[in-house]
């Protein structure tokens, strides 16, 4: 008998108004979504559909208009030690080594020296980066600077990975790479992630549900499950089955007729 999962993260009738003195813009309109402990989501929609306005809000760096949105049936208010957060640009000190980089954030909770150098080393080694440690960020390439984000990001132990389009930035090669590392990483730590991608095959490829959003406002327009094996290589995208959920998408983002495809789900 399959047990109903425990929800980490759950979005409630949320709404973003960006106002001034002349214009009132809907960036985000009635999101409710339910996030399972240790799942794997990404949200897929439209440039300036409010994606990674929806992420800022998880994250506490901006705040619903209406709404809430629960972690662990608590209201979350303003950012937290709980959300761990991955951007597209890359955000590492540049003056720092990668295993500094790696350490900061537990320098700043004054954590216990054996226990930080565990978690470094740890981290480090699932990166693949334990001869790369002594680097700069200069030294390094786009895809090795973006593991030691997602790295320094997991070593403070988050309950939840936020991520808005880490790999956009990426070429092609590097960034199918960066996926199936990122897959792995997850499938040993099996953190709750939230990953905010344009791209639909990203989104297939790395995640157990995705969903979409419509042009803005942004509402979610579908909610898909991805029924894909739990192990993926990059293989996996030339399936027929890993094709028939990609065009699926696909036409969702590009029907004229969102309202009828509200909550769809097969």
């Amino acid at each position: 008998m399959n047990q109903t999962p425990t929800i980490k993260i759950s979005c409630k009738n949320l709404n973003k108004i960006y106002r001034s003195k002349k214009t009132e813009i809907l960036a985000l309109q009635d999101i409710n979504i339910d996030i399972a402990d240790n799942e794997f989501i990404s949200v897929v929609g439209p440039s300036g559909c409010g994606k990674s306005t929806l992420l800022r809000i998880f994250a506490g760096l901006d705040e619903a208009t209406s709404g809430d949105i629960l972690l662990d049936n608590r209201v979350m208010t303003g950012p937290g030690s709980d959300r761990g957060m991955v951007f597209q640009a890359y955000t590492l000190f540049p003056w720092l080594t990668v295993e500094q980089n790696i350490r900061f954030g537990l320098k700043l909770k004054k954590m216990p020296k054996p226990e930080a150098d565990q978690i470094v080393e740890k981290y480090l080694s699932l990166i693949g980066l334990t001869d790369f440690r002594n680097r700069l960020p200069k030294e390094l390439s786009g895809g090795m600077k973006q593991r030691v984000a997602i790295a320094r990001a997991l070593a403070n132990k988050p309950e939840v990975l936020l991520m808005d389009e880490p790999f956009g930035a990426l070429d092609p090669d590097t960034k199918g790479n960066m996926q199936l590392q990122l897959r792995e990483l997850w499938e040993n730590e099996k953190h709750t992630v939230i990953f905010i991608t344009h791209d639909i095959e990203e989104a297939v490829f790395l995640s157990q549900r995705v969903y979409v959003m419509s042009a803005r406002p942004g509402r979610v327009i579908a909610d898909i499950p991805i029924d894909l094996p739990q192990k993926r290589g990059l293989d996996l995208k030339d399936t027929q089955e890993f094709i028939h959920i990609r065009k699926k998408i696909h036409r969702l983002l590009h029907s004229r007729d969102f309202g009828n495809n509200l909550h769809a789900t097969n």
